[in-house]
């Protein structure tokens, strides 16, 4: 990755673990999207199952970049051949105002800007964002969701331009359960099931993790389209998962 390592200060700097693509984004209502990947370093959560935990646990060290060494980075990576980012983590709501920065030079260069967060921290820069994930953490987490935190980010970003989405992992029943209570909060957002992946072993065959998410999914499926609670609700795969298997910067 080029730029410093050398820590630069946090008002112009963002902690930046890796920036990879073009690939497709995997989760979420933008399944499938063209996209880029800016995954920032630092979680304020500590997932049981997480699937990035080099961004939290001290394994690997991030790279001090500013928006303008950023969007360098991803123009030498991605070429031309790009017209979305999506921010990544860990939880990029934690980082303030060179998030901001970096999404209005994006902008500028007529780059779609997305991000995932559990909804845990407001930052203003949310509400400049084209796409909102939000994506609470249900039981199997070992989580606990702060409700009030919650429905305060929900709540402002009523009425800005983001498009927002509700995206909820489920592993079993209580996470199904969890879903459901999310979705009788904000039965008006729409909401994204998507099928939770206990296989992280790195010698997992891409074959057999398809076929045993492929099951899990099929579970979830099964379990949706008889429930009349659930409405306004998609069932999605981790598609990277499927396609890739558990690698990195895919």
């Amino acid at each position: 990755m080029s730029g410093s390592a050398g820590v630069a200060s946090a008002q112009r700097a963002l902690p930046v673990l890796e920036i990879f693509g073009p690939t497709l984004q995997g989760e979420g209502l933008a399944i499938g999207r063209k996209t880029m990947f800016v995954r920032t370093a630092g979680c304020d959560y500590r997932c049981t199952w997480c699937d990035s935990k080099f961004t939290w646990d001290g394994s690997e060290r991030p790279v001090w970049l500013t928006p303008a060494q950023v969007w360098a980075e991803l123009v030498e990576k991605g070429g031309g051949g790009f017209d979305y980012v999506t921010l990544s983590g860990g939880n990029p709501a934690l980082l303030g105002d060179p998030v901001g920065q970096l999404i209005r030079l994006l902008h500028e260069h007529g780059v779609r800007v997305a991000v995932e967060t559990q909804g845990s921290r407001w930052q203003p820069w949310l509400a400049e964002l084209d796409d909102v994930t939000i994506s609470p953490k249900p039981p199997s987490s070992g989580m606990e969701t702060d409700w009030d935190a919650l429905a305060d980010i929900m709540r402002r970003l009523e009425g800005s331009k983001a498009h927002v989405v509700l995206k909820v992992v489920v592993f079993d029943h209580r996470d199904y359960e969890y879903a459901k209570a999310v979705h009788a909060r904000w039965p008006n957002v729409p909401l994204v099931l998507s099928v939770g992946n206990p296989y992280l072993q790195p010698d997992e065959g891409e074959d057999e993790l398809a076929l045993r998410l492929l099951d899990r999914l099929r579970w979830l499926a099964d379990r949706v389209t008889t429930d009349d609670a659930l409405r306004d609700v998609r069932v999605l795969p981790q598609l990277h998962v499927l396609l890739w298997g558990n690698r990195r910067g895919v």
